[in-house]
């Protein structure tokens, strides 16, 4: 696996090949070159089958993920509930990850508050501990940046929480780089979470090369376009069900889903050059950003299902040429429709 950096394969597992691993940072824990999105086992995504949900935890960890991802509003607190039973069993073997820092609107459960403030940050991180049953939490996120706050303050909470052994390590989502440095010089930043894949690269302008100087690992969400870059839905609004959070996302509803399809092509043409499938290439072309940039990158695809983990894993194993590059290339720069409809709950516009 020389496209990704990693220490290599450690042996096989059932069916399947155990991914390698690298390290979050300099310091943080040693985790699989690739973890697991949790969210949409509890939220966002539409009906959960949670007996198939619970053995895609299981399967995930035969084949060598051991970084899984949460936060306390997916579903307000329930995912964390969820994957709490698999992490006490599993405890020595696996990295939780959480997030802290939004927090829903009783009025209105569509408006999303984003706080950063120390009162509020030491009543999410209990919440987080009671839930997920554990003593120390392995990676806590600051899911979104406050403006109002000074990011040096929050990040100063923080660091108490490593102190008094109730954090292992820090991770923060959607920040800048200036603002990743700023953080960096308060306390080291094991991880920074952000989207990026074939289909959003606005992080490679200045949080990636940031986290390269500093040393942070970089975990893509959505690293398979929330499943668009897989084929498996065109237009949101007209396939998928009312309450999937993808009929909200301007990508994928309208006249720019249709745009957008059109642009896989030469994502189909790569996988059946390599007789692989689209989501694999999606995977393996950010899984290889790792060399191309000089970081640790360790995507977290989410899923319910065993059988696509089984595939998520093999494109680890995937080395794209100069040639499927170059083909890849152009897509992110022709894709129609932002991430959100709200983008102000990101990074964009403050870098």
């Amino acid at each position: 696996m020389s496209s990704n950096g990693t220490s290599g394969e450690t042996g096989s597992e059932g069916n399947g090949v155990r991914i390698g691993t690298v390290e979050l940072g300099s310091g943080g824990p040693r985790v699989g070159v690739q973890g697991l999105g949790c969210m949409g086992m509890s939220f966002a995504y539409g009906p959960t089958d949670a007996g198939e949900a619970r053995a895609t935890l299981e399967r995930a960890l035969e084949l060598g993920v051991t970084l899984y991802d949460t936060a306390d509003m997916y579903g307000m607190g329930e995912n964390e509930k969820f994957i709490a039973p698999f992490i006490r069993a599993h405890r020595d073997e696996v990295v939780v990850a959480t997030k802290f820092a939004i927090t829903l609107d009783p009025d209105d459960p569509a408006k999303r508050i984003i706080r950063n403030d120390r009162a509020y940050l030491r009543e999410s991180v209990e919440g987080s501990l009671r839930r997920l049953g554990v003593d120390e939490i392995d990676l806590y996120y600051m899911h979104r940046r406050d403006v109002n706050v000074p990011i040096e303050e929050s990040v100063g909470a923080m660091a108490e929480l490593v102190a008094e052994g109730k954090v292992k390590h820090l991770g923060l989502s959607e920040v800048t780089g200036s603002e990743l440095r700023a953080a960096q010089a308060v306390h080291p930043i094991a991880a920074l979470q952000s989207e990026w894949s074939l289909f959003s690269r606005d992080v490679e302008d200045g949080v990636v090369p940031a986290a390269s100087e500093l040393g942070v690992a970089f975990v893509p969400y959505s690293p398979l376009g929330r499943g668009f870059l897989t084929g498996s839905f065109v237009s949101a609004d007209k396939e998928l069900g009312d309450d999937d959070f993808r009929r909200t996302q301007p990508r994928f509803t309208g006249d720019n889903a249709a745009a957008n399809a059109a642009l896989l092509e030469p994502v189909r043409k790569v996988a059946e050059a390599h007789g692989a499938t689209p989501g694999q290439i999606a995977l393996a072309w950010v899984q290889q950003q790792a060399t191309a940039r000089g970081l640790a990158v360790v995507p977290i695809p989410g899923t319910r299902k065993r059988t696509r983990v089984e595939e998520n894993t093999a494109a680890t194993r995937i080395e794209l040429s100069k040639e499927d590059l170059a083909l890849l290339e152009p897509i992110a720069g022709q894709v129609a429709g932002a991430r959100y409809a709200d983008m102000t709950f990101t990074s964009a516009g403050r870098e």
